[in-house]
């Protein structure tokens, strides 16, 4: 027996098993009597995952140089992103049959034991090994949350709960890289990667138990528990390893690296298309769009963001921590944003609210290259910025919660999975093809995780990226749109 195919929610009557979960009797809020121990472990758990991804950037550009492995440095960040992929997928299946508890376990510790194999490491290999543990992890933890998330909390909460995750990102964007840079100069790169996973036991001491208490097992304890989906697996499998090959395509930037690319694609597209809800490709109305849309949103943002400041830095000679700071005011729009779409009273407008969050993040791409204008004061990038970050707030935060509004609950993991693969894969291609685009006009090339360029870079360079990436949010603007199934 093999778990149902997702189903394509272009229908007229709701999808099984979504209608509300229970409210419980005396209400209360996120930190709640009810909620307090779980809500504050899962946050801190986004908290310590946001500190990581945002601290090791810093570190490692030092730790490639020290064990000799320059031409690995790229591999370091895409193993972590390829593994991370199989373990979305994994996740989904484990949680829907078992409940998410184990899952967020075994990823907490996969994540941590990345982290030290990483910052043991005495030869590069080695540390991409290390990142490429972290990445299962961290799909594993990621999935699982949203779990956690669908299964825990009345359908009342869970948008203020998608506003704290997002909140917890604002700290750890400011300080995250400054921490990093202090405590690889003062005691060395390793403790950046050693450093995080003596806090792990803290938040899992106060989760784990509130989710064995409250999320723990099958959805429908009284149901016959179905095996793993041995096809979706494989399909993992192919996702995982074409955006690998997609990846070193994109690094190895030589006549023979077409072979990888085009093995790459052969391998992802259809792998994709059976993982992905029916229907994802053409914007089919309810989930289907939803899972598109949050690709469509974090691959044309992340991309154009990506360079920024290289941007301002090669045209408008800003020093790169000038450059830096000014999306820094992202961190806080983003959370105000997130935080907006979790009042209750904008309930009844979630779909034009994602369609004016598409609209602030097409228009503040948009706007950015404006700066290559020498007349247009550096400022208007920040200001810019700080909208397209509310709006992604907007955006981000509705897509989870109507994900698991419009998601039966042993469809939880699985179609959480969907969403976050149509995430990672969106950043992955959109920011490879803003990099070719902006490589052919005479920018430099871009490779992996990081950008670089001549400062001699073209300004239709940058053009030839914020601009394709406005018309793709413009996009996201339509599809934000067919949220909504026909029955609501």
């Amino acid at each position: 027996m093999t778990a149902p195919e997702p189903r394509d929610t272009d229908v007229t009557q709701p999808p099984a098993g979504t209608a509300a979960r229970p409210e419980e009797p005396g209400g209360g809020g996120v930190l709640g009597p009810a909620h307090r121990a779980l809500s504050i472990g899962i946050v801190s758990v986004v908290f310590l995952i946001a500190f990581e991804a945002t601290a090791v950037g810093t570190a490692m550009p030092v730790a490639a140089r020290e064990l000799h492995g320059i031409p690995l440095y790229a591999f370091a960040f895409s193993a972590y992103f390829t593994t991370s992929l199989f373990g979305m997928v994994v996740a989904g299946q484990w949680a829907d049959r078992r409940g998410p508890l184990g899952a967020l376990a075994g990823g907490m510790s996969a994540w941590a034991a990345g982290l030290l194999l990483s910052g043991t490491a005495g030869a590069m290999w080695v540390f991409v090994v290390g990142r490429a543990v972290q990445g299962l992890g961290g799909g594993l933890v990621i999935v699982a949350l949203y779990v956690v998330v669908s299964r825990a909390y009345p359908r009342r909460l869970q948008p203020a709960i998608m506003a704290a995750f997002a909140a917890s990102w604002v700290i750890p964007s400011v300080v995250g890289p400054l921490a990093s840079g202090t405590v690889t100069e003062q005691l060395g790169w390793r403790w950046v990667f050693l450093g995080i996973p003596a806090l792990v036991a803290v938040p899992l001491a106060l989760a784990l138990p509130a989710i064995r208490q409250r999320a723990s097992g099958p959805a429908d304890p009284a149901a016959a528990v179905p095996p793993f989906d041995r096809r979706r697996i494989r399909l993992a499998l192919g996702i995982s390893l074409g955006a690998g090959l997609l990846q070193y395509a994109g690094q190895d930037l030589r006549p023979l690296s077409v072979l990888p690319a085009v093995a790459g694609a052969a391998l992802l597209v259809p792998c994709v298309l059976g993982i992905l809800p029916r229907g994802t490709y053409r914007a089919a109305r309810g989930l289907p769009s939803v899972v598109l849309l949050r690709g469509i949103a974090a691959g044309s943002f992340i991309a154009a963001e990506s360079f920024v400041p290289l941007m301002l830095v090669t045209q408008r000679g800003l020093s790169p921590t000038l450059a830096g700071l000014s999306l820094a005011v992202g961190g806080a729009t983003w959370a105000l944003g997130s935080y907006v779409q979790s009042r209750p009273r904008t309930e009844p407008y979630r779909e034009p609210l994602v369609v004016l969050g598409m609209l602030l993040v097409a228009a503040a791409i948009a706007t950015a290259p404006s700066v290559l204008i020498d007349a247009v004061p550096v400022w208007i990038v920040g200001v810019a910025w700080g909208f397209g970050c509310f709006g992604m707030g907007l955006v981000i935060g509705s897509t989870s919660v109507l994900l698991l509004k419009l998601s039966a609950p042993d469809e939880a993991g699985t179609n959480s999975a969907a969403l976050q693969i149509s995430d990672a894969l969106s950043n992955i291609l959109l920011l490879a093809a803003g990099g070719a685009a902006f490589a052919a006009l005479g920018g430099g090339a871009v490779g992996g995780h990081a950008v670089s360029a001549a400062d001699a870079s073209h300004p239709s360079a940058f053009a030839a990226v914020f601009l394709p990436m406005a018309g793709v949010a413009l996009v996201g603007a339509w599809v934000a749109t067919r949220l909504r199934t026909k029955f609501e």
